[in-house]
């Protein structure tokens, strides 16, 4: 089954790159192209659209004006110069946040999500599997088990780590940025140079901070996107 999508930018150039990659992936159909919000939002009345690339500042009409009208959108891929808007856009419940200049690596990465993201239902026999995972860390003179699962967040304190679970807490030595590329990214992203944290232990977050139970950890400046980014996708 193909999936119809449509791109609304203001830049000609934009435009024409989205559709150039969007035109290599086979099963994905442009159906329309806008210059401006308003011509997108008539030709969403009367068509069927399973993806929408939409860029946000545009004259007239922004692209979150834009959402905020419909009221049912098609799943939505955000293409934009600007990194302030990206939580107002995931509350708007978009899959990903596009920063222009687009690579073509990005754009793929970006149509994987959303095809994750309409099959999730596939992911579950990962979700079993990663229950079962554990690792060793070095504990004093020790090597102790740790479920991944049970982890909460890593904080990072110069030559050794601090393992919070969900009823201990483990003093470690390890670097943070080996622990980083250890762990599976799926479930466990950096947000702050002195911070790992699972996605699932999440309880709330703001512009500026997540909260794991009563444990509030900043979340970095350039660790925000990502952040931002990871959350959307579970």
């Amino acid at each position: 089954m193909k999936c119809q999508c449509i791109i609304i930018d203001d830049e000609q150039p934009a435009r024409e790159l989205l559709l150039l990659y969007a035109e290599q992936i086979p099963g994905l159909e442009v159906i329309g192209t806008f210059d401006n919000a308003f011509s997108g939002f008539t030709f969403l009345q009367t068509n069927h659209v399973n993806l929408m690339f939409l860029d946000i500042q545009m004259p007239r009409m922004s692209g979150l004006e834009l959402l905020h009208s419909l009221k049912y959108p098609p799943k939505v891929i955000i293409t934009t110069a600007f990194r302030d808007y990206a939580l107002d856009a995931f509350e708007l419940d978009v899959i990903d946040y596009l920063l222009k200049p687009i690579s073509q690596n990005r754009f793929l990465k970006s149509i994987s999500k959303f095809h994750s993201y309409t099959d999730k239902p596939l992911t579950q026999p990962e979700i079993s599997a990663y229950e079962q995972t554990y690792i060793f860390l070095k504990v004093g003179k020790e090597q102790v088990k740790v479920y991944l699962k049970d982890i909460q967040y890593i904080e990072g304190l110069k030559d050794y780590i601090k393992v919070h679970t969900i009823d201990k807490m483990l003093v470690a030595y390890d670097r943070l940025g080996y622990m980083e590329e250890k762990l599976p990214d799926m479930h466990f992203l950096r947000v702050h140079k002195s911070y790992i944290v699972a996605l699932d232990k999440i309880n709330r977050f703001n512009h500026d901070s997540l909260h794991i139970g009563n444990r509030e950890i900043p979340v970095g400046r350039v660790y925000k996107q990502n952040f931002i980014t990871a959350l959307k996708s579970k």
